[in-house]
């Protein structure tokens, strides 16, 4: 089998991804430890039988729904390769759009920004290699979680960032300029948790009671003792969770409310000041 007809097994998956064409290119380049230019520019490279084998078997796990990410044991998020596993929720495309804000609302120079439920690392980690001057604090209830952030920070040698276990705000006693989180929103009774890569992603990283509102709710509530005055606080939510967010900081005392769209164009993060003492 040469790199042309690996491509081709991208027809194989067609019912089981949403991009059939891309898993296929991960796993090949995952498999043969090359770029994806390489399949292009080498399309009659030979895979050896070994090689082959394990191909096969790549292609009958993500027929099963298996994720490439957990195949492949990494993922991209912003400019980093993150390590990944069964315990974190694979970081997503769309969180970048809750990086890119962040860097919005703060400047690069010193301020100190906690990242609440930090999973792979992937939110604390982007914006602390894009700001060296900010000091990143990352939280995980999920030992295993913590583990993982910690080695993703080490392998992309990020000294400015720390990674701490507990829920929420329990193992901090400081004040921040900001505080990101991109906590479980989904509703229990949600039908699209037995579609997808979530089938195979922890259903604590996901799902929250109160139609998925009830840990939003919780650290906003908390975060007004946690915020320096004039603090931001920046969640990714629902695609349509965005009105009851923005009435809920309103109603605990924020203002400068306001939200932005992910890459379909859905109401995806919503952020707010804390201007009370």
């Amino acid at each position: 089998m040469n790199i042309t007809q690996a491509l081709a097994c991208s027809k194989k998956l067609e019912h089981a991804s949403d991009s059939p064409k891309a898993d296929v290119e991960l796993l090949l380049c995952y498999l043969i430890q090359r770029s994806r230019t390489f399949l292009f520019t080498h399309p009659e490279y030979e895979l050896s039988e070994a090689e082959k084998s394990q191909f096969d078997a790549l292609i009958a796990a993500r027929l099963t729904g298996e994720p490439v990410a957990h195949l492949t044991g990494m993922r991209g998020f912003w400019t980093l390769d993150l390590e990944v596993n069964a315990q974190t929720l694979i970081p997503r495309p769309d969180t970048e759009c809750l990086v890119e804000k962040a860097l919005e609302l703060l400047p690069p120079s010193a301020a100190r920004v906690l990242d609440l439920g930090t999973g792979t690392g992937a939110i604390a980690l982007a914006l602390a290699s894009e700001c060296p001057a900010w000091h990143l604090t990352g939280v995980d209830r999920v030992p295993e979680a913590v583990q993982l952030a910690e080695k993703n920070r080490a392998r992309l040698q990020l000294h400015n960032v720390h990674i701490l276990q507990g829920s929420w705000f329990e193992p901090v006693n400081d004040q921040f300029d900001m505080i990101v989180s991109n906590p479980p929103y989904i509703d229990p009774e949600d039908p699209h948790l037995s579609q997808g890569d979530v089938r195979f992603e922890p259903l604590s990283a996901l799902i929250a009671e109160d139609h998925g509102i009830a840990d939003i709710r919780s650290i906003a509530e908390q975060a007004r003792a946690f915020l320096k005055p004039g603090g931001r606080l920046l969640f990714e939510h629902g695609y349509d969770q965005a009105v009851q967010v923005r009435e809920l900081l309103a109603l605990l005392g924020y203002s400068e409310i306001d939200s932005g769209q992910d890459l379909a164009g859905n109401d995806r993060i919503t952020w707010a000041s804390w201007n009370q003492s």
